[in-house]
Parts: structure tokens; sequence; C-alpha cells
């Protein structure tokens, strides 16, 4: 069987009917993700191990799948004919193979996401940290790259990103961009990061920060006048703030939370919410750091950050519940989303 030409065929089904993710397995149809819903490819046959095996000999090479063998799990990326890319991750269940990749779209700018203006202001910033959160699947890199595009189109700055998988293949305009992928460019987010210091480094875009050692690195580069852009799988900017901190030792959290309250710009977290005219659409909370951040996060005050955004709404800031509220109004979700996806029903009742 031409494998190659069974995977592309799945590629361009995602493609052609508008979805995000591709699912493999032995013993299973494929499925796509559209709109958030799965659909199942019933008129393709189930996968064998024979055909799972042989679409991933196309996307790995001979290291990459031994490897994968070995080690039960592997991320991973693929490009296609350089007209789409995809991110995947293969892993084994009750001992066989399942793949899941998703269509990693071209960058977009930060109006076409929906983002709001204040972002792009952010992005423009000389230095510090600045985070975007939320769970798994809701645009944090999307928003991320858009941030980095404006950079490299409004500004010649050296930009580099540090990410397992890459994600978004930038094309350098005014800037200069050097993409490390971890395990091929470099071992591991740490020892990138350790590595921008001599490298003359504007902006540093981080996937994903997964240990204490690269959040330490990554504050400190904030520090130094870098400007630091990354995720992390939280809910909201509370939750993040708290979740960096104890993620250190308890005689290293004084330390972090100094660093974090000086250097933090802000953390926007984002949902993205099934529009009733078809696709998706962000609602977003956004915390900026001030002087009265600041105190409360040195003072272990985190719990009232939550306030603060709420009543921070002339400087800038946004809370989620008003996010969902305005499109309720706009005619772009429902009201059953919109409590769906807030963090706080209650108070969304009282506001609308």
């Amino acid at each position: 069987m031409d494998y190659k030409k069974k995977f592309e065929d799945l590629i361009l089904t995602v493609i052609h009917q508008g979805g995000s993710d591709l699912h493999l397995g032995v013993g299973k149809v494929p499925a796509i993700r559209v709109a958030g819903e799965l659909i199942f490819l019933v008129k393709n046959p189930v996968l064998t191990k024979e055909d799972v095996l042989g679409i991933l000999g196309e996307i790995l090479d001979k290291t990459k799948l031994n490897k994968f063998i070995e080690e039960q799990e592997i991320d991973f990326s693929y490009d296609y004919r350089g007209e789409a890319r995809l991110r995947g991750n293969a892993f084994f269940q009750k001992g066989l193979i399942s793949v899941a990749l998703r269509l990693v779209p071209q960058v977009k700018s930060i109006s076409e996401l929906h983002l709001p203006p204040i972002i792009s202001e952010l992005a423009r910033k000389k230095q510090g940290f600045f985070l975007v959160v939320g769970p798994v699947g809701q645009g944090k890199s999307t928003t991320l790259s858009a941030m980095v595009n404006l950079i490299n189109n409004e500004q010649t700055k050296h930009i580099v990103t540090i990410e397992d998988p890459i994600e978004y293949v930038f094309t350098p305009n005014k800037s200069i961009i050097d993409q490390r992928e971890v395990g091929i460019d470099t071992k591991d987010f740490y020892t990138a990061l350790k590595s921008v210091f001599r490298e003359d480094v504007n902006v540093i875009m981080i996937g994903e920060m997964r240990n204490p050692e690269t959040i330490s690195a990554a504050v400190t580069a904030a520090e130094t006048g870098h400007l630091v852009l990354s995720t992390l799988h939280t809910n909201n900017a509370s939750q993040t703030i708290d979740r960096i901190i104890d993620s250190f030792p308890g005689a290293q959290q004084d330390q972090i939370r100094l660093q974090l309250a000086s250097s933090l710009l802000g953390i926007f977290s984002q949902r993205l919410i099934p529009r009733i005219s078809g696709g998706l659409i962000p609602a977003y909370e956004l915390l900026l750091n001030n002087n009265a951040v600041s105190n409360l996060i040195r003072e272990k005050r985190t719990k009232e950050i939550d306030v603060v955004i709420e009543t921070g709404m002339e400087s800038g800031m946004i809370d989620l519940n008003h996010s969902l509220i305005e499109l309720v109004r706009a005619g772009e979700i429902t009201i059953e989303n919109a409590y769906q996806f807030s963090l706080n029903p209650k108070g969304l009742e009282r506001i609308l």
C-alpha cells in the first residue's frame, strides 16, 4: 500500500472539511475534529497495525520510529508539501498504536484571530514576561504566533523560539527569526534558554514551560532586558501565578515571587467558543501587571487578583465573564455556551 498517499489523502480531508485534528488508531477508522466535534470517516477501512506503522514510517525517520517503539510515545511535526503543517503525538493504548495530529493553520494576525488590540501593544514591549494560558487546544500557540509575527513585521529584532515540536514556521521579514526544536536543535528547553544569553536575542518564545528550571531561566531572561512569551496549561491568571510559585521548593518561592512581581507584563487566558455562525471564536481574561498586582504577588494574596481584574477594565484588563457577555450581545455565541465556559457562572448571572 502507498502509505504516504493514504496519509496525505487524510490530511486533505481535514483541510477540505475545515477540520483541526486527525486521529488514527489500530482497530479504528480514521476520525477528524471539525468545530470541536469528532467525525468518523466511516467510508475508510478500519486501520490495521501495519497501516498505522506504515503511516508512521512516512512521518518519522528510522531513528525517531525506533525511539517511539522504545519509549512508547513521541512528539513530532510534519510538513505537507510546504502547504500545511501538522504537529502530532504517537502513543500506545491497550498495547496498540494511536496517533493524534493537529493541523497548524497559517500564521494569522491579531485582528484576524479576534483578539483584543491590547495584545498588539504587549507584543511591542521591549522586555517583560507575558503568558498565554488555558486548557489544551484553546489557541495558545496560535496567539503567540500572531504576537511573534507582529514583531517580525514591524521591528528589527532577533527572535528565538524554543519549541517541542516546532509548530508555526515563520518567514523572516524585518526580524531575524531562529526556531529551535527540542531534541533536534537543542537538548531541552532549559539548555536552549541558557544559551540565549550569548545569542544577542531580543525576543524569546518558549513553547511550554515544563519545570522550575525553565521557568526560572525565563523569568531571569525577562528581568535582563528580553521580551519572553510562553504558555502554561492553567485556567486563569491567579491560578497561573500560584502554579508558577508552587512549582518551586519552599526555600525558593519567595525569590521567584519577587522576580515574578517585577518582571510580569501580563497573563492572557483564553477559551475557544463555538460560534453561532460556525467555527470558533475566543473569549478571554487579561491581567495586566501594575503596582496593585505586584503587591498582591509579593504579599501572597493572589486570590484577590480576580477582583483586581474585574475592577481594572478602565486600565485595559479584561474579565472573562464580560468577554463572554460581549460575545452573546454581538450574536456570536449562545447564552448556554457562555455559562458552560464561564469560570464563575454566578458572577456571569449577576451581570447579565
